[in-house]
């Protein structure tokens, strides 16, 4: 028997993709993401290196970017292209593979972010 108390639903349609669970709309025209406030910043751009978790590979980390999430993708995807490397964009949080913190701080710094280089 199925529990009625649990919100499930649609999360795939053949027609519009993935769904959104909240609204239970197409993730395109999801209304409950477009309308999250944006995460409290201080301003600064955070970029930084990180290996762990990942099989001793490293990550150039880009935290700090007060944007909604449609904008920070399209940033991601800029800088992504810019290292010649691939990437994601998680949580507010760009991921860029390999160590590009130098040329991600140039680039983001370019673009009029106030940036500083965290960890070693």
């Amino acid at each position: 028997m199925k529990s009625h108390s649990s919100p499930g639903g649609l999360v795939y349609s053949t027609d519009a993709g993935r769904m959104c669970p909240a609204c239970r709309k197409a993730l395109a025209q999801c209304v409950c993401r477009q309308t999250r406030p944006l995460a409290a910043s201080d301003g600064i751009v955070r970029v930084s290196r990180e290996t762990k978790g990942r099989g001793g590979k490293s990550v150039t980390v880009v935290k700090g970017l007060a944007l909604q999430d449609a904008a920070l993708v399209l940033v991601g995807k800029q800088l992504k292209t810019a290292c010649g490397s691939g990437g994601t964009v998680k949580d507010g949080v760009i991921e860029v593979q390999g160590d590009h913190a130098a040329l991600v701080v140039d680039l983001l710094t370019k673009q009029g972010w106030t940036v500083k280089r965290a960890g070693a």
